[in-house]
């Protein structure tokens, strides 16, 4: 089986790991330093920039320098590709889906107050 890679499987896979998604959810809630992101995380200076390389490689964090000074910034531009071509093309059906079942649940609760009014639920 031959599979077509496309441009968004470098983000798949930087997305793929744990510690990459706590860079993520850190950066996401502003910029940090390279040495802030290593105590925040409490892995080894080393693993932290490994991750920060497969972050910047998928676009996913750009660097400012500033001096010696490394300051990481989450670039939300690949998450927002993912979003449009994979999460928004199923919310509609979701959204359908779940209107759905809302739909059926109420109309079931109809029915059976109903049912109850016309003496359905009577014992004896």
């Amino acid at each position: 089986m031959n599979i077509v890679r496309d441009d968004l499987d470098p983000i798949w896979q930087a997305l793929a790991n744990p510690w990459r998604r706590r860079i993520l959810d850190l950066l996401r809630a502003g910029p940090l330093g390279t040495g802030e992101l290593v105590e925040a995380i409490g892995a080894a200076r080393h693993q932290v920039l490994a991750h920060l390389q497969v972050l910047r490689d998928a676009g996913l964090v750009t660097v400012e320098r500033q001096g010696r000074r490394r300051v990481n910034h989450l670039n939300p531009v690949p998450i927002e590709q993912i979003y449009t071509r994979w999460v928004s093309a199923y919310e509609q059906s979701w959204t359908q889906a779940l209107l759905g079942l809302k739909q059926t649940v109420e109309t079931a609760e109809r029915d059976r107050l109903g049912a109850r009014g016309r003496g359905g639920d009577r014992v004896g």
